[in-house]
């Protein structure tokens, strides 16, 4: 039971496997089904969503109902809105299950337990943090500065096996394109890649 979360708690914490496997079945689970919200703008974000199972993808909707993609939490990812979770904040962000999902619900408590009992693990969720800031900010970076080509070269690259799960209009959302101008740079992408 909970594989993945038991694998990541032995490689991140530190924490011998036999506590692990205890630790793992005090922690608390649930599924989605495809089209399923985890959360919603204005909630409060009680968890760090742990996926065991399925993806997820977190967005923003702006005035004219259009989607913004943020991020994608595939196995073994953690998403949360982290202003919500951590500030208790109305969430700002949207959660929804693009596949049928199970996620562990990580919350403060278990974060607090296990930096108690491993040091391991407090810098494993040190160097998360810091991390993810370093990939917001190239995110950041890239939607100001970087071409169509090389956004979708630098998603592929980070996420390579999302290509086949997430519809193309998703992935253009992520890169802050649209459907058509990815449909150009796959085509481009293929023409100089197609050796006769």
């Amino acid at each position: 039971m909970f594989e993945n979360f038991k694998a990541y708690l032995v490689d991140k914490s530190g924490i011998e496997s036999s506590k692990c496997e205890a630790l793992s079945r005090t922690v608390k689970s649930l599924d989605f089904k495809k089209g399923s919200y985890l959360l919603r703008p204005g909630e409060i974000c009680h968890h760090t969503f742990f996926v065991e199972k399925g993806l997820l993808r977190a967005y923003t909707v702006d005035e004219q109902g259009k989607e913004h993609i943020i991020q994608f939490a595939p196995e073994s990812w953690l998403m949360s809105d982290r202003s919500s979770a951590y500030f208790n904040e109305p969430a700002d962000y949207f959660i929804e299950a693009i596949e049928d999902t199970t996620v562990i619900l990580i919350d403060k408590e278990l974060i607090n337990a296990l930096s108690k009992q491993s040091e391991s693990f407090r810098r494993h969720n040190n160097k998360l943090l810091h991390n993810h800031i370093r990939h917001l900010q190239k995110r950041i970076n890239m939607l100001l500065g970087a071409s169509a080509e090389s956004r979708y070269l630098d998603f592929v690259q980070m996420h390579y096996d999302l290509t086949l799960r997430v519809p193309q209009w998703m992935i253009a959302s992520y890169l802050g394109i649209t459907p058509e101008s990815l449909s150009r740079v796959r085509k481009e992408l293929a023409k100089k890649n197609f050796k006769p």
